[in-house]
């Protein structure tokens, strides 16, 4: 369905995606993991059609996203970290703005604004402006937008950041309802997010494809370790480590369920580990 082949983009001297390639196939929950500035956002833009690559293809359903951009964003529902609302507008009134531009003519535009609406609960907020919404309110109302045109691929880019816990509850129960319907990519730095939702994992570090896995894999495989010094410092080291595949903040994809301490190849102990190896603690899924 997605089929992304040494995607790279470069802004000047800043290469934020560097030769990227993966597939999705149709039905996943696929979560796209990685710190800020890892190249999230801009695999995102370029996935939606709204940024050119540099290098590298893009096909979705088939279609080259450079000859057929309008065409494939028509099966596309994306909400943005920072979703562009209209404060100034109702929930109502921005949702039939959005219709119209998906090109929904009635009486099918005002059924499928009453679907979005119910499906994200804003049933109570139809009449409020944008603008007095709390900053969970204003998430689902574009998450109702992305949904309106019934699209068979949702792109959401960091759907749960800045809501509380209540929130983040609530969307994560709605993009699992979503994902009935629709193959969705889901972009976060919390490692959290990924796991409470997704079914696999791609981790970007440094515009760079880090890992490509199924969730459980990850789950039965990470390390957690507490470092004395900053990351940057010690990741050389730490790919070192026999069975690492990536590193990312302190997370630790690792494949050895041996339940002794890992060493670096020649049996040397990590240096850079605080409080010696008995720190060192595993994360079960």
């Amino acid at each position: 369905m997605i089929e992304v082949r040494a995607l790279s983009r470069s802004y000047d001297t800043l290469t934020a995606v560097d030769a990227v390639s993966f597939d999705i196939n149709h039905g996943e929950i696929v979560g796209l993991l990685g710190h800020n500035g890892a190249g999230k956002t801009t695999m995102m833009k370029m996935l939606t059609g709204y940024l050119e690559p540099s290098a590298g293809s893009i096909r979705i359903h088939g279609l080259d996203i450079n000859q057929n951009r309008r065409a494939i964003q028509r099966h596309i529902g994306y909400l943005p970290e920072n979703c562009p609302l209209y404060p100034d507008m109702t929930v109502l009134d921005y949702l039939d703005y959005q219709a119209a531009l998906h090109g929904l003519m009635p009486p099918h535009r005002a059924s499928a604004i009453r679907q979005a609406i119910e499906r994200t609960e804003l049933g109570a907020k139809v009449t409020a402006t944008i603008g007095t919404l709390s900053r969970g309110y204003r998430q689902r109302v574009g998450v109702a937008a992305a949904i309106l045109h019934a699209p068979s691929i949702l792109i959401l880019d960091e759907p749960t950041n800045g809501l509380d816990p209540a929130q983040i509850q609530h969307m994560r129960a709605l993009v699992r309802e979503l994902s009935a319907e629709a193959t969705l990519l889901i972009s976060t730095h919390v490692l959290q997010e990924v796991e409470a939702v997704c079914e696999r994992v791609l981790i970007l570090r440094h515009g760079r494809l880090a890992l490509d896995s199924p969730l459980n894999a990850i789950g039965e495989s990470r390390l957690i370790v507490t470092l004395d010094r900053p990351l940057g410092e010690v990741a050389p080291l730490l790919s070192e480590i026999a069975g690492v595949d990536a590193v990312i903040e302190l997370k630790i994809p690792f494949e050895n369920k041996s339940p002794q301490p890992p060493l670096l190849k020649g049996g040397k102990k990590p240096p850079f580990v605080k409080g010696g190896l008995g720190d060192l603690s595993k994360q079960g899924g």
